[in-house]
């Protein structure tokens, strides 16, 4: 167990930031998949910017090869 107070602040801000990145890591993982999963090209260009830059590209790619 940590015996410093700013070793204690450090797990403590470790500890939100780990359950912050889970959040927003399992979202976009789930906004991806029904991303790829779309049909509709309107739809997917319309959800498209939403995601990261460094995302689209391979996303873009998919998405060109729908009617």
């Amino acid at each position: 167990m940590a015996n410093h107070k700013a070793t204690k602040k450090d797990i403590r801000q470790s500890e939100k930031r780990r359950e912050r990145n889970r959040y927003y890591g399992k979202t976009t993982r789930n906004a991806i998949r029904t991303l790829l999963a779309t049909t509709d090209k309107a739809v997917a260009a319309e959800e498209l910017p939403k995601k990261a830059s460094n995302l689209k590209s391979g996303i873009v790619k998919r998405l060109s090869v729908l009617a």
